[in-house]
């Protein structure tokens, strides 16, 4: 019965990375650099793209939402990182948890699927060139990111309904740096056995089904790339598949470990270090891995600067 009266607490207390003071101000300061650099890469790609018609293909159509979405996933989660680094006030509202960490799943799991998306992409744009413009029309590209968003969504309203029925009565400690799933359900006095079966059967679908679609693109990619006869085509081919799937292993290798496991094996060690590779530094990774290592990205920087530069002397 006194399990079953206190159902719902009022905030949450996030205890951080670490209590060392010294440790705390280097964390703050690193993480407020890469957090800035996420920003301005980011931004900047979706403002290059948008104002350089030359860009305006399929492939950087889906960079400037992945772009979107990886300012949008880690400004969900690193300003209050940072606040609790830099104050002593650690404490976060029941609302504001339930809404950070759902917010952060739609936001996941929707580059989930973006990027199995733009794994299809590369492949018909490698594997069937003459047409590549035909099959990415502009309508495929509209549905493939209203479903991408979509499942997102789906996602998230799964774990609404799903921690909406858990109680907390015994502490509201949360050993983390911001509200995610695995260690508020292993907070819950609840029995989760259930619940856990239902975010991991959603979240495993969400990551196996894509994984395939990104594997069996890539496998079809590589099959091409055997057969091109010139040195420089292979190169070039070869270069666009590994950024791809450079960024794809970070991402997939770090959420797998995760969320693949049950929430009573939360570690605080190694799940933090992923976290933070998820959370913090892959979005300032992905405009790096996709877009200023890439030519037509810096001769369009060139261009947007130089057009900028023009009415400037006419003036």
């Amino acid at each position: 019965m006194g399990r079953r009266n206190i159902t719902h607490v009022s905030d949450f207390i996030l205890m951080g990375l670490t209590d060392s003071e010294e440790i705390r101000l280097a964390l703050c300061t690193l993480f407020l650099l890469i957090y800035l650099i996420a920003v301005l890469g980011n931004v900047g790609m979706i403002l290059i793209i948008r104002l350089d018609s030359q860009l305006n293909i399929p492939m950087y159509f889906l960079l400037s939402h992945l772009s979107f979405l990886d300012l949008s996933y880690s400004s969900v989660i690193t300003p209050k990182t940072l606040d609790n680094l830099l104050t002593s006030n650690k404490y976060i509202s029941y609302l504001n948890c339930f809404i950070q960490m759902n917010l952060f799943i739609f936001l996941a799991a929707t580059e989930c699927f973006l990027l199995s998306s733009m794994a299809y992409d590369r492949y018909v744009a490698i594997c069937n060139p003459l047409h590549y413009l035909a099959v990415m029309s502009t309508r495929r590209c509209c549905s493939i990111l209203f479903g991408s968003y979509l499942i997102g969504f789906m996602d998230a309203f799964v774990n609404v309904l799903c921690m909406s029925r858990l109680h907390f009565c015994d502490s509201n400690v949360i050993y983390h740096f911001f509200c995610e799933t695995p260690p508020i359900v292993a907070l819950s006095c609840t029995d989760t056995h259930a619940i856990e079966i239902i975010i991991s059967t959603f979240a495993g679908s969400t990551l196996l089904v894509s994984l395939i679609m990104v594997s069996a693109s890539h496998v079809a990619i590589l099959s091409t790339i055997l057969k091109i006869t010139s040195t420089s085509g292979k190169q070039k081919a070869f270069s666009t598949c590994a950024s791809h799937l450079l960024a794809v292993i970070v991402f997939y290798g770090t959420t797998i470990f995760t969320y693949a496991k049950p929430s009573k094996s939360y570690s605080l060690g190694k799940d933090h270090v992923a976290s933070v590779f998820y959370t913090i530094v892959i979005p300032m990774l992905n405009p790096l891995i996709y877009s200023l290592g890439n030519k037509e990205v810096k001769n369009s920087l060139r261009r947007v600067m130089q057009k900028r530069k023009g009415p400037k002397q006419l003036k």
